[in-house]
């Protein structure tokens, strides 16, 4: 149950895009199109729980037990780096297309900040290595879900009649406002 609990309030509870405002560039950036968020969300729940798994194990056998707790972010980044050039390699060779389509926003994943947020959570509050793997598998869900809600949100807006002055990102930040109040309805639950 502890399990379960961890994982629904990473995914819908504690949602890094809606409830603490983490990773709105590749959020805003991305959610143009359904097909490119969806992919997007799969690709950063990936790197994040491969790279939290390796924090985890990284910080507990090798930070801790030799004293360089302080020096966790900047491994955590390098770490995080490394898989997403990894995935950059691999996407870039087998979907040459999604890679096209990605852009710049590929390697902002690397840069995204719900990424690192993880493993420093993970590292604050001292979670197992299956609680880590489970908050880590949530939170990228959490942040799937949040981009695929506003990739199918702003692809039905394309129909709309949309003031010319809120065209673009201006009606993209009331949508993200009115996902983060829906979400909002969540606290408190877990």
């Amino acid at each position: 149950m502890e399990y379960m609990t961890l994982f629904i309030g990473a995914v819908v509870v504690n949602n890094f895009v809606l409830t603490k405002f983490l990773g709105l560039c590749i959020f805003f950036g991305v959610s143009k199109n359904l097909s490119a968020s969806a992919g997007m969300g799969m690709a950063v729940t990936a790197v994040m729980t491969l790279s939290s798994m390796l924090a985890w194990l990284v910080y507990n056998f090798v930070l801790i037990p030799n004293g360089l707790e302080f020096m966790k972010t900047a491994v955590f980044v390098l770490l995080i780096a490394s898989f997403v050039q990894l995935l950059e390699m691999i996407i870039k060779k087998q979907a040459p297309a999604l890679y096209n389509m990605w852009g710049i926003y590929l390697l902002l994943i690397a840069t995204n900040c719900i990424v690192l947020a993880v493993p420093l959570e993970m590292a604050e509050g001292g979670l197992s290595f299956l609680m880590t793997v489970v908050y880590a598998i949530g939170s990228g869900l959490g942040f799937a879900l949040a981009i695929i809600l506003m990739a199918s949100c702003r692809e039905k807006l394309r129909l709309a009649d949309v003031p010319k002055s809120l065209e673009g990102l201006g009606i993209a930040f009331i949508l993200a406002g009115m996902l983060a109040l829906a979400f909002l309805g969540f606290s408190g639950m877990i």
